[in-house]
């Protein structure tokens, strides 16, 4: 197996078991490992694939309740981001947004996870649901980050860790889904990326699912402090993409 296939492959098992268990990340954890070798524009390609195969396993895997109330901001605001996200991805700086995103992450999250008492962010309502869905759908149609933005946006509401996962993983579901078209539509998706899409599903089949089954042991507050930790890394997986890039 050749050194690039091996790293393509490892990075997808891995990623697969954190979105297995926390119903999201699995871009961030899978650009961690690809960076090192992976050439940007398949690892994008890679992650959106890698996102939407998790979650559709998931979800068939663990069929969790959901509010159409709560996830339909959501979903409203991520159709309207990712056209946006796609439309402005061979025009945007992608680095440059990782640098300011994951600025914020590695600085914010933190404090969120050492504080003894998480603030609950109740003002706004379904608009700033929707915001939080929209910058979802952007980061999707830029790369495959979907989750990030609004399971902190979930994490400040104060959600119970089912209704926020269930939230979540639909949205991630969607969004990914349109993210995955537009890039076929678009042409992103070549015809040298096609053979390495069974690879990656192959290799993340059993991790989602060994972690789907660990989450049910968690409780509210290690769910908590999970997600935060793993933000955390967002932010720092972002920074190590970024920050050589724009240095050269």
């Amino acid at each position: 197996m050749p050194p690039e296939l091996a790293l393509l492959v490892l990075g997808a098992a891995v990623a697969g078991f954190v979105q297995g268990l926390s119903g999201f990340a699995f871009g961030m954890v899978a650009m961690s490992f690809w960076v090192w070798g992976i050439e940007p524009r398949v690892a994008a390609v890679m992650a959106v694939f890698g996102s939407l195969t998790g979650q559709i396993v998931a979800v068939v895997s663990s069929r969790r309740a959901f509010q159409w109330r709560a996830l339909a901001p959501f979903l409203m605001g991520g159709a309207l981001g990712i056209p946006l996200g796609i439309a402005v991805l061979p025009h945007l700086n992608p680095d440059l947004f990782k640098l300011v995103l994951g600025s914020v992450l590695v600085l914010w999250c933190p404090v969120m996870l050492f504080s003894s008492h998480l603030p609950k962010v109740q003002a706004g309502g379904r608009l700033a649901d929707g915001v939080a869905g929209a910058a979802g759908g952007f980061m999707g149609g830029i790369g495959g980050f979907t989750g990030v933005v609004p399971t902190l946006w979930c994490t400040l509401r104060g959600w119970a860790k089912d209704e926020q996962r269930a939230t979540i993983q639909n949205f991630n579901l969607a969004a990914l889904a349109c993210t995955m078209l537009g890039y076929v539509l678009t042409g992103t998706v070549t015809r040298d990326l096609w053979p390495l899409l069974p690879w990656v599903a192959g290799a993340l089949l059993v991790p989602v699912l060994l972690g789907t089954r660990l989450y049910v042991g968690l409780s509210e507050a290690a769910f908590r402090k999970l997600v935060l930790t793993l933000l955390s890394f967002s932010g720092v997986a972002m920074l190590v993409s970024a920050v050589p890039r724009l240095l050269s």
